[in-house]
């Protein structure tokens, strides 16, 4: 008797150990608080506060850029890194910990036992969440992050008596260190590439007995180029350069160019960038060989010293137009009549996402083209724009 009251009991703690209660879920974390200056509240999570602006993220709402002064009051239970009007992220202190922002002032409340930072709004450069700024502070990027830019591609392609492809891809790519406006300009990398191919197919009518091949005409125009910047101050650097260009249409069949120099930012706003630069380079071009009557013809590869003046203009336009434009001079100091120059504008036209509808116009000027060919090459392209993240 005593055997199965045992067991009983046992089967008993067995099933109540078997329907363990479920835990408590953790409390939620209280919501940041935003009163605007008429009064409207708004739950969410500060995001930052940039330029006299605060970036506000509510469920409700999506995503605000809000005026400092147009907050009653603002509080945030997160911890963040304040960096004033003047301050060195590195060789100033950094003020950190939670925000209430009350009026015209702004109250930073770091851990317990340390006396609270205040200063008027209108003094606040940045305030950035304390993770990511410790991160940018302490971690070293590697070369694959940090890329930006954008992929453009266009086709046409066409299948009758005469047969003709022509295709387009060009990617330009950027990578600025640090990747954030509050720290310093480091350096920069940028990489472009580009390549306009045709070929058009044409046979001899009326056919030939015996058959003739047909006709062929091929255009090629190749360029592509790297940089690295390193800054002396947020708009003053020096650079080092590389370029190669092939054009059909020129007879051009390698132009190279490698140096340094440096470079100067005129402008940086929200809205429109201006870099001027300058370099001294070494320059080599070499051209097609031509054949007239069975005769093979070669214009003899030049060497040239000289120096490459740059210009670079970029706009955002409204609706989110993007606006760019370049203009390069490569004058000769040893060859005077061995010069170039290049002028590219381009507009791209949101559509969908990061997906963008592009035109761009280019012009090559070679002022020593090989024989028989012409001095000028232009380039009409519309096609497909992608924006990296």
């Amino acid at each position: 008797m005593r055997r199965h009251l045992l067991m009983l009991l046992s089967l008993l703690a067995f099933a109540a150990s078997g329907h363990p209660q479920a835990p408590n879920p953790a409390p939620a974390k209280p919501s940041d608080v935003l009163i605007f200056a008429n009064g409207d509240r708004l739950t969410g999570k500060l995001q930052s506060v940039t330029a006299g602006n605060v970036i506000f993220a509510s469920d409700m709402a999506g995503t605000l850029t809000i005026s400092i002064d147009k907050i009653k009051e603002l509080r945030s239970g997160g911890e963040f890194a304040l960096l004033r009007k003047g301050d060195h992220p590195g060789k100033t202190p950094t003020p950190e910990g939670s925000v209430v922002v009350a009026g015209s002032s702004l109250t930073l409340t770091p851990p317990a036992g340390q006396s609270p930072t205040v200063v008027p709004a209108a003094d606040v450069n940045y305030l950035i969440d304390r993770a990511a700024f410790d991160k940018q502070m302490n971690d070293h990027a590697s070369f694959l992050s940090g890329w930006t830019g954008t992929l453009s591609g266009g086709a046409s392609i066409e299948r009758s008596t005469t047969s003709g492809t022509t295709f387009n891809a060009a990617a330009a790519l950027v990578r600025a260190i640090p990747t954030v406006p509050w720290l310093p300009a480091r350096n920069r990398t940028s990489v472009d590439v580009s390549e306009s191919y045709g070929k058009l197919s044409t046979p001899i009518i009326p056919p030939t007995i015996p058959a003739s091949p047909p006709s062929v005409v091929i255009t090629s125009i190749f360029h592509a180029d790297a940089e690295r910047d390193e800054y002396f101050s947020p708009r003053l650097f020096a650079l080092g350069d590389a370029s190669f260009d092939h054009n059909f249409g020129q007879g051009l069949q390698l132009q190279q160019v490698y140096g340094g120099g440096i470079g100067w930012t005129a402008f940086q706003t929200p809205k429109q960038e201006l870099d001027l630069k300058a370099d001294v380079h070494f320059e080599k071009q070499q051209y097609i060989s031509t054949a007239v009557n069975g005769i093979t013809t070669t214009t003899p590869a030049v060497n040239i010293i000289g120096t490459t003046l740059f210009e670079s203009y970029r706009r955002n336009l409204p609706r989110k137009i993007l606006f760019t434009q370049t203009a390069t001079i490569l004058p000769a100091w040893n060859n005077s009549s061995a010069y170039s120059a290049n002028l590219a504008a381009s507009l791209a036209m949101p559509v969908f996402k990061r997906l963008s509808a592009s035109v761009n116009v280019t012009d090559n000027f070679l002022n020593d083209p090989a024989q028989y060919y012409k001095k000028n090459s232009f380039q009409f392209i519309t096609g497909v724009t992608y924006m990296l993240p």
